[in-house]
């Protein structure tokens, strides 16, 4: 059965155990909700010239499937240089060349965004959400930032699921 809460993580590290505690409190709330580490893909850089001579790498048809499944979602991505993690950008960029029908993978989906990064992470969030409002996508108002220095707290992540599961879903 497919989650009601899909959160994608962009990092093996603080990202990812940030994903778990989003995936945690929709439990509690009672959703479905899974993890989705970005860094156990096999996905090659994006390229043209490699998606050009090699075509689309296998893992974009499941990574597809999983996004298109979930109603809802949360991206946890650390800032890198002022901006998205590769891990990240190359995946939405595999994504966006697999046909005309990528958009729909965004267009009204309701989705949240974090970040655990080493600064105030402003930058990532703001990028994210900038490039998601581009796809068409309903970007939480409320996002969250947090460092070692400035740990996330339980009531924002609830929070921040509250307000995810009172919008209205995408229908797999």
């Amino acid at each position: 059965m497919a989650p009601d809460l899909l959160v994608l993580s962009a990092s093996n590290g603080d990202n990812l155990a940030l994903s778990q505690r989003f995936a945690g409190a929709a439990r509690a709330r009672g959703m479905r909700a899974d993890v989705l580490d970005l860094t156990d893909l096999s996905l090659p850089l994006y390229n043209p010239r490699t998606h050009a001579e090699a075509g689309l790498p296998a893992e974009v048809g499941p990574l597809s499937q999983a996004l298109g499944a979930a109603p809802r979602w949360v991206i946890c991505a650390p800032e890198y240089n002022g901006s998205l993690p590769p891990v990240l950008t190359s995946a939405i960029a595999w994504l966006s060349v697999q046909g005309e029908g990528f958009r729909s993978l965004f267009n009204g989906r309701p989705i949240a965004i974090a970040t655990h990064s080493g600064g105030p992470g402003v930058e990532v969030l703001a990028v994210l959400r900038i490039q998601l409002a581009h796809l068409g996508a309903h970007v939480v108002g409320r996002q969250l930032s947090c460092s070692r220095q400035n740990p996330a707290k339980d009531s924002s992540i609830d929070d921040i699921v509250h307000r995810l599961q009172r919008m209205e879903p995408i229908q797999p």
